[in-house]
């Protein structure tokens, strides 16, 4: 049977038949959608593995700068809890490739800055000290389910940046174990440029008022009429020892005894120095919060005499403080007292609130007292007698240093503790007479010579000399170039302790130390007769002499050098509050 249309027309039907497209279609098309739906679920796979091991490289970020001292156990266990068990740590300078079995992990320690002044790709400096940040990099083999057979897996790399900022406030130089009113009233009036007239209790009131720093800066920003600024705006203003001293009496919960010796202080205070807050308080962070906000779990304190009496050195500069005590001091007829208080070295307050690195330093400090000695029986016998004896005594302390090393919590923050380096400042004594010019000049030492001692007459059958001058010196030094860490803990901070660095146990006080040293000559003025024989029975009685005021004129040093914030031959320090801070990814 022939087809009608032949060959060519059976094509035309053929081709021109729709029936069954689909199904070739389908046959057609169904390996190639397959593939691509294979490697859409592993993609998709892949997506989320990678957002899985973002998640857990941020938990063990976190974990880790929380723990910035043992990074790197920090994040192995924090991948071992999340299921990454098989671990590889790459170190820097290396590059390990991930298997099928094993991911690779790098930890950075480094120091980030949240300014936005600085680039975002900057602000975490790997390696830097001290570390307050980590950064944690992963790379991993991928896992796929149907492309395996295809292509190798590909790598997956995550990476997270987490920073704490553990705190602490801290200063240096805060302690007066003893008082006596009428040479702190004399001091401080010097100092303040007025005249003080405060007991010992309402001493004992300041020494004990602990001022909340913020809320001071709170009062401070008030009076000096400024508004809607934070507090390191304040900080960066100037005031007067007198607005220091009445903002401070403003601070709430200060106790009646104290608000009214402030008062009275600020009343009295004519000295119109206007002093760079920022020399005094530095607020760290914590300074970047507006007026009024305060810090959670950070306490800023200070003792208000110790503030006070800190703010007034830096309100004198590097002028001279005279003093005449006259007669207060048991055993000396006259005493006159000279201060000069260096500036601190730049940068260095003497409160701060800050991370590791931050120091906090006193000022450099000189004395000179100039006293006479009452004498009791001068008849030494064989017709010798001791006329006068003087006490050129000059003290002079270099910056003491305070530096913040460690803030850990090995498990909260009940378990906080605080390591400072403390460093007592070198102390240098002479009993001898100094330059006066250059007392106040910190950027010389001073020059020292032998001082009239003691005055001697002598009578013999023939001769009667009126005025035979002792001449002498004396030099004592203690020094120590090594910090010594002191550690706070939970209760020390809370209790606000006060722990002490001595250069040496001193076996003896300072001015009988000086008194064994001395070294004496004698000379007869207008006459060249040797009586060198004299000193004999000159020199003991003048020690003696000399011994018997000790234990006075070292209780004035103290207390002069206690009211300025620095003492002979130690560093105090006190902790007043400190925070791990809260581990926050940056990154």
């Amino acid at each position: 049977m022939r087809i009608k249309g032949g060959f060519m027309g059976a094509t035309r039907r053929l081709l021109a038949d729709r029936s069954a497209n689909f199904a070739v279609m389908t046959a057609l098309c169904t390996p190639v959608a397959l593939a691509l739906t294979a490697f859409a679920v592993d993609e998709g796979a892949l997506y989320n593995e990678r957002r899985a091991a973002q998640s857990i490289v941020d938990i063990a970020a976190i974990t880790a700068a929380n723990n910035i001292s043992n990074a790197q156990q920090a994040v192995l266990t924090a991948l071992s809890d999340n299921g990454i068990n098989s671990v590889a740590v790459q170190q820097s300078g290396t590059t390990i490739a991930p298997t099928a079995t094993k991911a690779v992990v790098q930890v950075t320690p480094g120091r980030y800055t949240g300014l936005t002044t600085v680039a975002t790709g900057s602000r975490f400096q790997a390696g830097q000290l001290p570390y307050n940040a980590v950064q944690v990099s992963l790379k991993k083999q991928g896992t796929l389910y149907f492309a395996a057979s295809m292509m190798s897996p590909p790598t997956i790399g995550t990476s997270a940046i987490a920073s704490a900022q553990p705190q602490a406030a801290f200063s240096v130089g805060s302690r007066l174990a003893s008082l006596n009113g009428g040479i702190l009233n004399a001091l401080l009036g010097g100092l303040l440029g007025g005249n003080i007239s405060l007991s010992v209790m309402d001493y004992n009131s300041l020494i004990s008022a602990d001022i909340d720093v913020l809320s001071f800066t709170d009062a401070l920003a008030t009076q000096l009429h400024l508004t809607g600024v934070s507090y390191n705006d304040v900080l960066a203003s100037k005031a007067t020892v007198g607005q220091i001293a009445t903002a401070m009496a403003n601070v709430p919960g200060l106790g009646n005894t104290a608000k009214v010796a402030l008062q009275t202080m600020a009343s009295s205070a004519t000295n119109t120095v206007k002093i760079p807050l920022s020399t005094l308080v530095d607020l760290g962070s914590v300074g970047n919060l507006g007026i009024g906000q305060k810090p959670p779990g950070l306490t800023v304190a200070a003792s208000a005499l110790s503030m006070l009496t800190a703010a007034a050195g830096l309100a004198n500069g590097t002028n001279q403080v005279a003093v005449n005590l006259g007669a207060t001091i048991p055993g000396l007829l006259s005493t006159t007292v000279s201060i000069a208080i260096g500036e601190p070295p730049q940068s260095t307050p003497w409160l701060a609130v800050g991370e590791l690195g931050t120091v906090v330093r006193t000022a450099q400090t000189r004395i000179k007292i100039n006293a006479s000695v009452g004498l009791g029986n001068s008849n030494l016998g064989g017709g010798i007698s001791l006329l006068a004896v003087n006490l050129p005594l000059n003290i002079e302390i270099a910056y003491a240093e305070a530096k913040l090393t460690d803030i850990t919590c090995p498990t909260g923050p009940s378990s906080i503790q605080v390591t400072i380096a403390a460093q007592p400042g070198v102390v240098a004594a002479h009993l001898a007479n100094s330059n006066a010019t250059g007392f106040a000049d910190f950027t010389k030492p001073q020059s020292f010579s032998d001082a009239e001692i003691a005055d001697v007459s002598l009578k013999l059958l023939l001769i009667n000399l009126s005025l035979i001058q002792i001449n002498g010196s004396s030099y004592f030094n203690i020094t120590n170039m090594t910090p010594t860490n002191l550690t706070f803990n939970a209760t020390d901070i809370a209790n606000k302790a006060i722990k002490t660095v001595s250069t040496k146990n001193l076996t003896q006080s300072l001015t009988t130390s000086l008194v064994n040293n001395l070294s004496l000559t004698v000379t007869a003025l207008g006459l060249g007769i040797d009586l060198t024989a004299l000193l004999g029975t000159v020199k003991p009685a003048v020690v003696t002499v000399l011994d018997g005021v000790t234990a006075p004129v070292d209780s004035l040093v103290y207390n002069l050098l206690g009211a300025l914030g620095v003492r002979v031959g130690e560093a105090d320090v006190r902790v007043t509050g400190a925070t791990c801070g809260r581990s926050v990814l940056v990154q």
